[in-house]
């Protein structure tokens, strides 16, 4: 098992160092895009410093897959340029037992990315753009007019004409409910709707309540009926449409189902939450694309292996995003648009590893 140990030492190290410099690099891309703007709005130094800092998770995220696929690359085709891996294949050791280590580890990491983004990332990421946002002046209120919103498949229509966030009110209320078959019931109007974080429910102000009864409107007691169905969540009526990208998998998962209920659509929020748990795999397909690639040439072996690294990762991110919009569309299901990319860059990774030197 010495070789296992030989080759992650030599791994790792490499890794982290590629690690830190694309997260660095992308870290900085950001403070030059909004430098100007810190220096017209006299931004504070320390506050631009925290912007950084809580922007720094995010770029490892987005560096881990490139950094892992250069190392490996680099690794092995620095064994093969140095005749190491003639020597390991004339021991007896195939290449796909030496390289075993990585792909554990490759796993590993692939697990860990996903729950670094759900855990870290996502709430580091909503400080560093609600703090950015501060400083570039450049805040947006969550409070929002003349908002329809469908709940319960279409059942329960709310209308109102204007929703505070900071006391999580509507004003001038107008509710519909309809039954299964879409026929009104019943209609309702409140001076305002105050939501009970309780109770998790609506509970109306002044309300005045009209039943449909022989396709007649009369006017009746306020039922209770009703007014428990009232459990739509009030972030849903806010200005500020919720970006699952930036939500973690169980917040993704509410806000989804609340688009379900209320029959808008969701395939585009439903394949980005598919994306949460197929883009760390990335990790897992660079290893087998790494072995793969390596061993095609003895020369310029750092240039190469950085050429080759970058090319297989963009040309995954250009085809995801060609898989992501088909799924928006409802080309395709939005678990094929989050899922495809990773099913279809493993099998030519797989071809790859096929025709390698061994």
């Amino acid at each position: 098992m010495k070789f296992v140990e030989y080759i992650i030492r030599k791994l790792i190290p490499f890794f982290f160092v590629s690690l830190l410099f694309i997260a660095l690099i992308l870290n900085l891309v950001d403070l030059f895009m909004n430098i100007s703007r810190y220096l017209e709005m006299n931004s504070p130094a320390k506050d631009v410093f925290k912007v950084m800092l809580l922007y720094a998770p995010k770029t490892i995220w987005y560096a881990a897959p490139i950094a892992f696929l250069f190392s490996v690359t680099y690794i092995l085709s620095d064994l093969y340029a140095k005749n190491e891996m003639e020597a390991l294949f004339a021991s007896g050791v195939s290449l796909f037992h030496f390289v075993s280590p990585v792909l554990v580890l490759a796993g590993l990491l692939s697990v860990g990315l996903f729950f670094l983004e759900d855990k870290l990332v996502v709430s580091t990421l909503e400080q560093k753009v609600a703090l950015q946002k501060m400083l570039l002046d450049q805040e947006e209120s969550a409070n929002n007019e003349n908002i329809v919103v469908l709940s319960d498949s279409a059942k329960i229509i709310y209308k109102a004409r204007r929703y505070r966030d900071v006391t999580k009110r509507l004003e001038n209320v107008l509710l519909v409910f309809r039954d299964d078959d879409k026929k009104l019931e019943a209609i309702i109007h409140a001076d305002e709707a105050v939501w009970n974080e309780e109770k998790m429910i609506w509970e109306l102000g002044n309300p005045v309540q009209f039943e449909n009864k022989d396709n007649s409107l009369l006017r009746t007691a306020v039922s209770e009926k009703y007014k428990s169905q009232l459990t739509e969540s009030y972030e849903i009526f806010r200005k500020v449409t919720v970006d699952v990208a930036s939500v973690n998998a169980a917040d993704a998962k509410i806000y989804i189902n609340h688009l379900k209920k209320a029959g808008l659509p969701y395939n585009e929020p439903l394949s980005v939450y598919y994306k949460k748990f197929a883009f760390p795999f990335i990790l897992f397909i660079s290893a087998f694309l790494a072995i793969g690639l390596t061993g095609k040439t003895r020369k310029n072996v750092l240039l190469i292996s950085l050429s080759l690294s970058i090319t297989a990762v963009v040309l995954f991110y250009v085809f995801q995003m060609v898989t992501m919009v088909l799924a928006k569309t409802g080309v395709i299901t939005p678990f094929m648009g989050a899922w495809l990319p990773d099913v279809v860059f493993l099998f030519i990774a797989g071809v790859l590893l096929k025709f390698s030197r061994t």
